[in-house]
């Protein structure tokens, strides 16, 4: 392999290495022995599951350190249909945050990260109903490609396949991960992606189990037989135990909960053979894990021996030598996967041993295609090595030469200008910016298809020169500003449209034909934007006025219009898009930022649309106090209806303050999430005793912060309603709650979103009535989704029907359920 072929390899591999907005870590010199020993290994792992936070942090992190394999994991989705316990984003948002998680996971354990281009649309009880949403080819497909491209040595599910891992999502990954293990190997199967990584066959199939799935008739857990190995050692190199990093990278999973405490000690995982060759003593028996398992690769080995018998801590430069004739070597090593693996490993240990700085800075946060660019370089060897600045590669604008030696200590600075070109493509997440299925992302691009993320929006490359040796270093262009708190801050650039229509409300309820104001905020995305601004409608429906002219003068600045809307005399649903016209081309863009401390700052561009929703409702009462609890759009989606919601302190509530209330609602998971609610459960049902209605939404059995959280007892079970077609059954036609105000009808339950319920109750005392029953097919029935009791001169609600995602989404029938729990008694 010729020297030229092998850079441009690892120019390619390099994009994988990108850690967008955070500051550059510069690793110490025991960090780059670590590394330096994970250059005399060459062995590869996949783990694999469905959803980011299955994957076992302990194994990934022990592998990735302690076995210095590639070790990577596999998620199916990207978790977009579970719940947030740090903000109210849910589906396509949440699962942008939960990739980010993800991603921050693996800096943290040190593996990487894939995805297939399943959509995760919520609880799945079998691998059957999973695979008839999911496209099983096309997930297939994904899994084949990554197992080609990642090429491991052995592959770990986290699921058995025989449904004991409950969710149907954990099932189906585990099937499609033993069918991918021999398909991989197929060149007829997948070509495409055979053609590009070449086949593989790993060596072994395992599954990681956990002592649940292998109890005894004696309830205890009985590992003869399994494979088994201790992840809980220490690495002094690190300063921790590889259980104390599995705890960290674990804990990057906030938007579920997952915040752990390390530990110490002996910490044993157990292994099922599945496929391939057998094990009878370790997970990686027969791995050759040596420079031999490649042709040629003895002399680079060779050179990184030399490395290591040469490191001195307190001057890490003295093998940089070593290091770049390794790195030469790799040009008679046949193996293009290794060849750039290690090869972006070798330079990166260069770059820390010489610790070169290099970076471009651009002067703002967010361009618009076409924009003027300036870009900030700074280039710096804080070292004694003989380095030179050769070039400096703007991507896909310029290149030019440099030339400079980079002497010890003495930065190199510039500052560039340059025409971003009219084409280049907006910031949007890659499996968002084509519409795809309730199952799948569409992404057309197949180069795209496996990766976490975008690549940045602009990117720079540094060539330096080492004797005769060309390494090219390749990194995003950053925005990068000072805080008065946190300092330096880091963000990634962004590329925006001109202007955004970001609709107020994702939702407008209009009840009864009775027309509405809804608000449209135009934000500019440059700066001196001129435009109008329309509304396109469904058929039937009339906005006043029918446009309006807006000027910005500046980026960022923001303007709101309001137009008055008139639903048609029949129910009717529908879409609202807005649209500004600039320079006569249409956007209909939103602006959305996710910005959460643990993880980068990340920009969506949804479509600029609100669903509209006519539909016959009556109501009683108008003043709700609500108590959040893990994060929903409940009391935004009653404000449009048009009840006046308060927000509650969990904390402060009295007994007089609840009295004013025609109803208390108390958030999703709030008895999980509110430590406050432990003690002030007796003021609620004081509430309720005195005549006031309390409106409990589900929980789950786990981490309650107190059992009593109704008048009577009740029991929460993980009982789950997840196909949303289910029937519903009316176990009390004549309740109050099914017939007053609204009349509930089967059709009350076209449409649901997701699932029906969640964690029913499945005990409970005498004094509850069960409203309604459902299951999903073949299941017995589920009685406990609505609960409901007199307790003294009130009534209390339990209910696990999916509220949450059903108002936000505008689902009529479930206004009208929940307006009936609103105006019980009154």
């Amino acid at each position: 392999m010729k020297l030229t072929r092998l850079i441009a390899f690892l120019l390619v591999l390099s994009t994988s290495h990108f850690v967008f907005s955070q500051k550059p870590k510069q690793p110490t010199s025991a960090e780059i022995l670590h590394r330096l020993q994970k250059l005399n290994v060459l062995g590869s792992a996949l783990y694999v599951a469905a959803h980011p936070d299955d994957e076992n942090t302990r194994l990934i992190t022990y592998l990735a350190n302690e076995k210095h394999f590639n070790t990577a994991y596999l998620s199916a989705t990207r978790g977009d249909g579970g719940q947030n316990l740090v903000g109210s984003e849910i589906r396509e948002s949440l699962g942008v945050i939960r990739t980010q998680e993800l991603l921050a996971a693996r800096r943290t354990d040190g593996g990487q990260q894939y995805f297939s281009r399943a959509n995760d649309f919520g609880y799945s009880k079998t691998p059957e109903e999973t695979f008839n949403i999911w496209d099983r080819d096309q997930v297939l497909s994904d899994f084949v490609r990554v197992f080609r491209q990642h090429k491991p040595d052995v592959v770990i599910t986290r699921f058995p396949e025989d449904g004991r891992g409950g969710h149907g999502h954990h099932t189906a990954s585990a099937i499609l991960a033993r069918e991918a293990f021999s398909l991989a190997a197929d060149p007829n199967a997948y070509p495409e992606s055979a053609q590009k990584f070449g086949t593989w066959q790993a060596k072994r199939l395992v599954f990681n189990t956990h002592p649940y799935f292998f109890r005894g008739a004696d309830g205890q857990f009985h590992p003869e037989g399994l494979l088994s190995a201790d992840l809980g050692g220490y690495n002094p190199m690190l300063g921790k135990s590889y259980t104390e990093i599995a705890a960290e990278s674990r804990s990057m999973h906030k938007s579920q909960g997952f915040g752990t405490t390390g530990s110490r000690g002996v910490s044993m995982e157990y292994f099922l053979h599945v496929a391939g060759d057998s094990a009878s003593l370790d997970l990686l028996e027969g791995v050759d894990q040596t420079w031999t398992r490649v042709t040629g690769g003895d002399k680079v080995g060779y050179h990184i021996d030399n490395a290591l018998m040469h490191y001195d801590a307190a001057n890490p430069t003295l093998i940089i030598s070593d290091l770049v004739a390794a790195y030469n070597a790799l040009s008679d090593v046949d193996d293009k996967y290794w060849v750039e693996v290690k090869g972006q490993e070798i330079k990166d240990l260069i770059k820390a041993c010489a610790g070169l700085y290099l970076e471009a800075k651009a002067d703002v946060e967010t361009y618009n295609p076409g924009d003027s660019l300036k870009v900030s370089i700074e280039a710096i060897n804080r070292s004694d090595a003989d380095i030179e600045l050769n070039s400096i590669d703007i991507v896909g604008i310029q290149s030019f030469e440099v030339r400079q030696q980079m002497h010890h200590n003495r930065p190199i600075n510039m500052d560039k200008n340059y025409q971003l070109k009219s084409g280049i493509d907006y910031s949007q997440p890659y499996w968002l910016k084509e519409k795809g299925t309730l199952g799948m992302y569409k992404v057309s691009d197949e180069n795209l298809i496996g990766k976490p993320e975008n690549d940045p929006a602009l990117q720079v490359v540094f060539t330096i020169k080492i004797g005769e040796t060309y390494l090219d270093y390749k990194f995003p262009v950053v925005y990068k500003k000072s805080d008065p708190v946190d300092g330096e801050v880091y963000e990634p650039v962004v590329i925006t449209t001109p202007i955004f229509t970001n609709m107020m409300d994702p939702v407008a309820v209009f009840a009864n034909g009775a027309e509405k104001e809804i608000q449209v905020k135009v934000i500019a995305g440059t700066g001196d934007v001129k435009g109008k601004l329309r509304l396109e409608l469904p058929a039937g429906w009339k906005a006043k006025p029918k446009s309006q002219k807006f000027a910005l003068e500046v980026k960022d600045q923001e303007s709101i219009f309001s137009f008055v809307i008139t639903p048609p005399a029949n129910a009717s649903e529908g879409v609202i898009q807005a649209v500004a016209s600039v320079s006569g081309q249409d956007y209909s863009y939103a602006l959305e930022r996710i910005n959460y401390d643990h993880i980068p700052k990340q920009t969506l561009f949804p479509d600029a649309v609100t669903k509209v929703v006519n539909l016959d409702l009556k109501k009683k009462g108008n003043l709700i106090g609500y108590i959040e609890g893990a994060g929903d759009d409940i009391p935004a989606s009653l404000a449009q209806i048009g009840y006046k919601v308060d927000v509650l302190d969990a904390s402060k509530l009295t007994l007089n303050q609840l009295t004013a209330y025609d109803a208390v609602i108390v958030g999703i998971r709030a008895f999980n999430t509110q430590e406050s609610l432990k003690f002030q459960n007796k003021t609620l049902m004081s509430y309720v005793n005195n005549g006031g209605t309390l409106i409990v939404q589900y929980n789950t059995s786990h981490r309650l912060v107190t059992e009593d959280i109704a008048p009577y007892p009740l029991k929460l079970s993980r009982d789950r309603v997840s196909v949303e077609e289910a029937e519903v059954r009316f176990l009390k036609p004549r309740h109050e709650l099914l017939n007053s105000p609204n009349v509930i009808t089967e059709k009350d339950f076209d449409n649901w979103t997701q699932e029906r319920g969640l964690y029913f109750p499945n005990e409970w005392d005498d004094h509850f009535e069960a409203i309604l029953s459902a299951n999903d097919p073949g299941e017995t029935p589920k009685d406990g989704g609505l609960l409901v009791t007199q307790y003294g001169k009130g009534y209390y609600i339990y209910t696990g029907y999916s509220w949450f995602r059903e108002l936000p989404a505008g689902v009529p029938g479930a206004y009208r359920i929940y307006t009936n729990m609103i105006s019980i008694g009154k």
